[in-house]
């Protein structure tokens, strides 16, 4: 009796939920404009960067709080094949690929709604170094404070990003592809501004970056 009343609630629950799970599926379909922002990011986008944005791998950045006129931009790009760097290209091309514009603008708008929790703090040992680099720069070979462009507590603008809370490695990463490479043409300032970091400037300012609240 009780095996009974046990596979009637089951059977009663499937019913109840299947519609939802249905409408979970369709909002995964990247082709389609129709679909909302809001779904495509909480069902697709949150896979790898995190319901809130605020992805717990180095591997994806955090979006959580990033200006919104920047996203839209990285978006594009992504969509036109701007961008050509090794996570561009693998993540993003095939998932940027059909997104119309509005929606283009409603992950913008979603993600930088939401609140930026803070990352762990940077490593210790180039707490100075980092600090130094991203408020004053290198001035003996000519490299400009982060804050300039990206502000005082690293919270961008429409042109720069947001990188206050940043995973370190990524943006290590980051900094790795504007010095060395031409796969982010659009960051064709950033190659000027990093010519002459050493591994250790980009370690230190990049710690510096993760413990920014």
């Amino acid at each position: 009796m009780k095996s009974t009343s046990l596979s009637l609630a089951l059977a009663v629950a499937a019913l109840s939920v299947a519609p939802g799970c249905a409408t979970t599926e369709r909002s995964r379909t990247l082709n389609n404009p129709a679909v909302p922002a809001v779904a495509m990011a909480q069902q697709v986008c949150s896979n790898c960067h995190g319901l809130d944005g605020n992805s717990t791998s180095p591997n994806f950045p955090r979006l959580a709080a990033q200006q919104p006129e920047y996203l839209a931009s990285q978006l594009t790009q992504f969509r036109n094949h701007g961008r050509s760097d090794p996570a561009g290209f693998v993540y993003m091309w095939g998932l940027s690929r059909h997104l119309s514009d509005d929606q283009i603008k409603g992950l913008a708008a979603y993600f930088a709604g939401q609140a930026a929790v803070a990352n762990a703090p940077g490593d210790g040992r180039y707490a100075t170094q980092g600090k130094s680099i991203f408020e004053t720069g290198i001035p003996a070979n000519s490299v400009p404070a982060c804050g300039v462009c990206h502000g005082a507590e690293g919270h961008g603008t429409a042109a720069f990003p947001r990188i206050a809370g940043q995973h370190a490695d990524y943006v290590v990463k980051q900094l790795v592809i504007f010095q060395q490479t031409e796969q982010r043409p659009q960051g064709a300032v950033m190659k000027t501004i990093t010519h002459a970091l050493t591994k250790e400037d980009m370690r230190a300012v990049a710690s510096y970056v993760q413990g920014l609240r």
